[in-house]
C-alpha cells in the first residue's frame, strides 16, 4: 500500500474551475472519504486521483511516485464504482481473476489469489454462480474482490453502496471497514451520504464548491466545524443554526448560533415556542417546535416525547455545546464561544 499526496490540484473544464487548489496528504492506511454535496467536486477529485480526470495544474503522488502524467493503468490503484460491472457471462470465480488473466499470470497464481480474495470477503460458496444468481450486496463483494487481487497501491471507492437498500448499505459499510482492517491497505471513499463519512472514516475531507471546507477526524468534525457548512453538514438531525439576536443568552458577540439536537433538552431556558411536530421512532423522538425568530427548533429526545403538537416548549443547552459563528460563518475562537 502507499500514501497519496495532492499538491495544489486544480481541475478546469475551459473557462470553469471546478477543483479549486487541494492540498491533501493521505497517509499509508488510511480510510479517507470525500464528503459534500451534490457537485462539489468530490468524484471528480477522485477521478483526478485515478487518472479518469486529467489534473489541469498542480501534481499528484502515489508513494514516492509523482504520477500526475501517468494513465491510470501505470499508477497501481484499482477503483470500485456504484456500478459493478461484471461480466454476466462470467463466474465469480471468472469476475474476480479477470484483471490477472488479462495480465497474463499462471493459472496456478490466479486460483491462489482468488481463493484469497474469496476467502477475505466470505465468497467462498459463491465462487461457481453466475452475477444474476448474487444479490446486490455480494455483487459488490466480487467486484471490490477483483480490485483485491491486484494489489493496488490504494483503493478509490465512488459511491459504492448508492445502488444498494437501506438493509444493504449497512450490511456492506460493516464488510467494507473490517476488509480495511484486514488489509491495512490506503482506501479513499466518495459518499454523499454523512453517515456512511462517520462511520467508516480515519479521517473526513468535506468538500464545498471545489475547495475543502474542513479536514479531519469524524469526532473532530462534529464536536469542532470550522464554519457554518460544515458544522450543519456533519451530524443527523442537521445542526440547528439561528441568528444570535434570537437569543441574546446565547449569542454573545456573535452573528449565528448553532446547538445540535441531541443536545437541547425541555427545561427552562432561553430558547422557546410551540411544538409543531413529532416524530416518534422508538428508540428516540424528534420534537420540532416553531421558536419564532429562531425559526424551526428540533430537539432529540431519548424514547417517546413527553410533548404533543401545540405544547408550550422552553429548551435550555449546556454551554459548551453551543457554537458561535461570525458574520462570515466562521466558528469563533473557543474562548469566545465558551466551548471546551
Amino acid at each position: 500500500m502507499a500514501s497519496v499526496e495532492l499538491q495544489a490540484a486544480e481541475k478546469w473544464y475551459g473557462s470553469v474551475q471546478v477543483i479549486k487548489g487541494v492540498d491533501l496528504a493521505i497517509k499509508d492506511g488510511e480510510l479517507v472519504v470525500f464528503v459534500g454535496p451534490s457537485g462539489c467536486g468530490k468524484s471528480t477529485l477522485l477521478r483526478m486521483i485515478a487518472g479518469l480526470e486529467e489534473t489541469s495544474r498542480g501534481a499528484i503522488r502515489v508513494g514516492d511516485r509523482d504520477v500526475t502524467a501517468e494513465t491510470p493503468a501505470k499508477r497501481g490503484l484499482a477503483m470500485v464504482f456504484q456500478s459493478y460491472a461484471l461480466y454476466p457471462h462470467l463466474s465469480v470465480r471468472e469476475n474476480v481473476g479477470f484483471p490477472l488473466k488479462a495480465a497474463g499470470l499462471p493459472t496456478d497464481e490466479i486460483a491462489s489469489k482468488v481463493g484469497e480474495a474469496a476467502q477475505v470477503l466470505r465468497l467462498d460458496s459463491y465462487l461457481d454462480r453466475r452475477p444474476k444468481d448474487l444479490s446486490g450486496g455480494q455483487r459488490q463483494r466480487v467486484a471490490i474482490g477483483r480490485s483485491i487481487v491486484r494489489e493496488p497501491a490504494a483503493f478509490l471507492f465512488d459511491e459504492p453502496l448508492s445502488n444498494l437498500d437501506a438493509a444493504l448499505r449497512v450490511e456492506m459499510r460493516l464488510e467494507i471497514a473490517k476488509l480495511h482492517r484486514s488489509l491495512g491497505a490506503t482506501m479513499i471513499y466518495v459518499t454523499h451520504d454523512q453517515i456512511e463519512a462517520m462511520t467508516l472514516a480515519d479521517r473526513i475531507v468535506v468538500l464545498e464548491a471545489g475547495k475543502i471546507a474542513q479536514v479531519g477526524t469524524p469526532r473532530e468534525l462534529y464536536q469542532n466545524p470550522a464554519n457554518l457548512f460544515v458544522a450543519q453538514f456533519i451530524g443527523s438531525p442537521r445542526m440547528n443554526v439561528f441568528p444570535a439576536a434570537a437569543v441574546p443568552d446565547w449569542g454573545q458577540g456573535a452573528d449565528q448560533v448553532g446547538v445540535r439536537p441531541e443536545h437541547l433538552s425541555i427545561g427552562d431556558g432561553p430558547l422557546s415556542g410551540t411544538v409543531d411536530v413529532v416524530e416518534y421512532l422508538g428508540a428516540e423522538s424528534y420534537v420540532i417546535a416553531d421558536c419564532g425568530a429562531a425559526g424551526a427548533i428540533t430537539l432529540r429526545v431519548a424514547g417517546e416525547s413527553p410533548l404533543e403538537a401545540g405544547a408550550p416548549i422552553k429548551m435550555t443547552a449546556e454551554p459548551s455545546t453551543i457554537h458561535r459563528f461570525d458574520a462570515q460563518g466562521m466558528a469563533m475562537e473557543l474562548e469566545t464561544a465558551g466551548q471546551h
